[in-house]
């Protein structure tokens, strides 16, 4: 079921153009430069999101559990690149290759914008699952749905840092599927499709707020998580070497 994404109506800066651009499941909403070609932008967009997704799809008729499976699945040298970073960053998490898809494309176009457009920041969202390559410092706020803390802690990203990945799983919030019942668990690593797979992992294991201890331990532990924040209801949790801050009412 389609859920309406109205919490990209709160992120605005005059740095940036912001073109919306869909093709069936995939759902983009694109940062960018103001002088930037639009239209030429955003046919050049969708057209990068039906070559991802005729490879992914193409794949999977040979490999059907690339699609379906909860857990890793076996590596496969021969398959398109976008597929090896998926099954790569699912077998590090230990998750699905699925869990990664909407970080890996928000990073896969992203750097196919970049390297046709020759520009100096974009930020590409996908479900709520980020890719940033900024050249000043941004701040990203965590929608965590019926959570009192939703769109009240923000991200601070710095150039230094960029590009990285910055993905929220959740167990109360859109269509995808999650064992767990956080409100959100926001992972940024410098692989995108590494951070959607960690953060869909360890949102599997948050069922009440006295988990999160125990999953903070386990992501402390792990060196490619640059930061993380855990939300469930009025509970919060961050860990991680970035700035968070309270946006005010």
């Amino acid at each position: 079921m389609y859920e309406p994404r109205t919490y990209r109506n709160l992120a605005h800066h005059n740095r940036f153009q912001y073109l919306n651009v869909d093709y069936l499941e995939t759902d983009l909403r694109v940062a960018c430069h103001p002088a930037m070609p639009a239209e030429g932008l955003a046919r050049f967009i969708r057209a990068s999101i039906i070559a991802l997704r005729e490879k992914t799809e193409q794949y999977a008729l040979t490999r059907p559990e690339f699609f379906s499976s909860y857990v890793p699945i076996a590596a496969d040298f021969q398959a398109p690149v976008v597929v090896k970073k998926m099954i790569s960053a699912a077998r590090i998490a230990q998750v699905g290759p699925m869990a990664a898809v909407a970080g890996c494309f928000a990073e896969e176009i992203g750097k196919r914008i970049k390297a046709e457009f020759q520009v100096k920041e974009l930020i590409i969202e996908n479900g709520g699952d980020i890719y940033l390559d900024i050249a000043q410092e941004t701040y990203i706020s965590i929608f965590a749905g019926d959570s009192p803390l939703s769109n009240k802690i923000a991200l601070k990203i710095t150039p230094d840092i960029a590009p990285l990945g910055v993905c929220t799983s959740s167990g109360k919030v859109g269509h995808s599927f999650s064992y767990g019942r956080a409100n959100a668990v926001t992972i940024a690593c410098r692989d995108a499709a590494l951070a959607d797979a960690f953060a869909t992992a360890f949102g599997n294991r948050v069922r009440t707020a006295g988990d999160i201890q125990r999953v903070l331990t386990d992501i402390r532990a792990n060196p490619s998580i640059l930061a993380a924040c855990i939300i469930v209801d009025d509970q919060l949790a961050i860990q991680g070497k970035f700035e968070f801050q309270l946006i005010e009412s």
